[in-house]
């Protein structure tokens, strides 16, 4: 493994070192968790939890599920339906609007460095990992393979993205899904700068086709605070016109127009069965994956319970 990493620039050795770390962390998640010799990290991705059925003598311990355990005072263990391999997509938006950035890295850059390390944790499971980078159009798709020498066409990939003016986020999706020959686990990394009910009309498609999608809202701090101050210009990423203003005159209308417009997104991912995570792009990687892991164990844990009649 190590000659494929010694070539690639996404995945240098100190973001090694934490993706290790990482990768303990995760085995934490899926502490008990085994079919055959298969064990993933990103439960849910190779393994969905069938139901919950409460303990009985001669049940392994580590099946346990514990957190339940807590609410419900009585034992219950976790049962699976297991694929020994699965494919894993990951979609970048490479738009003009994603190469904003307050600080040292800017969302694209950020998105790559995500992207090689969900790669790289999916091919050390000997699972499929595959990209795909669009923007107006789609610029690029490599269908999912599980050989680590994907590892350097992936970081060749990703280093070549070169932002466009303008994305249509929608159409690509669309397109995307109509590249796609099997199930897949489709992870979206973007600012999904658009209107909401277009982003949900190609997520949908993705659902349609059998697909478990991820949307990974990846955004940085100011946009988030909005902290400006004085007068400054607010260019347009995507061709808008200029704006020139003083920051405090408009920041609690932006604050509002911005968080309702990413309330109504959660909502609508929610409704149509889709995870949203948001990604603050001054957060270390490593903990953005953390709770990212977590977040699923949760959630595939309550959806589990919630299920059970």
């Amino acid at each position: 493994m190590s000659e494929h990493l010694n070539r690639v620039h996404y995945l240098k050795p100190e973001m090694l070192h934490q993706l290790d770390d990482l990768e303990m962390i995760a085995r934490e998640v899926v502490e008990g968790l085994r079919v055959g010799s298969h064990r993933s990290p990103l439960r849910g991705f190779s393994t969905e939890f069938s139901h919950h059925r409460q303990y009985a003598p001669g049940d392994a311990i580590r099946d346990i599920d514990w957190r339940v355990y807590g609410r419900t005072s009585r034992y219950y263990t976790k049962l699976y339906e297991a694929e020994t391999n699965y494919d894993c997509t990951i979609l970048i938006d490479g738009s003009a609007s994603m190469t904003y950035g307050s600080a040292t890295v800017s969302k694209l850059e950020y998105a790559k460095y995500l992207a090689a390390s969900l790669a790289y944790i999916v091919l050390k499971q000997r699972d499929s990992v595959g990209l795909s980078v669009f923007d107006s159009e789609v610029r690029a798709y490599l269908p999912p393979r599980s050989s680590m020498n994907l590892l350097v066409q992936l970081d060749r990939l990703l280093h070549e993205i070169k932002s466009e003016p303008r994305t249509t986020i929608a159409k690509q999706l669309h397109d995307i899904a109509l590249m796609m020959k099997r199930r897949s686990v489709v992870v979206v990394i973007s600012d999904f700068f658009a209107d909401v009910n277009d982003i949900m009309s190609g997520l949908d498609h993705l659902r349609h086709d059998g697909h478990n999608v991820i949307v990974l809202h990846t955004l940085d701090p100011y946009e988030l605070s909005f902290p400006f101050k004085g007068t400054w210009q607010f260019d347009g990423l995507e061709q808008e016109e200029p704006l020139t203003t003083q920051g405090e005159r408009i920041r609690e209308d932006y604050l509002r127009q911005f968080n309702r417009y990413r309330e109504a997104f959660q909502t609508a991912c929610g409704g149509s069965g889709i995870e949203y995570a948001l990604v603050e792009t001054s957060r270390p990687l490593d903990g953005v994956l953390s709770e990212f892991f977590h977040q699923r164990e949760a959630m595939l844990s309550g959806s589990a319970i919630g299920g059970r009649t």
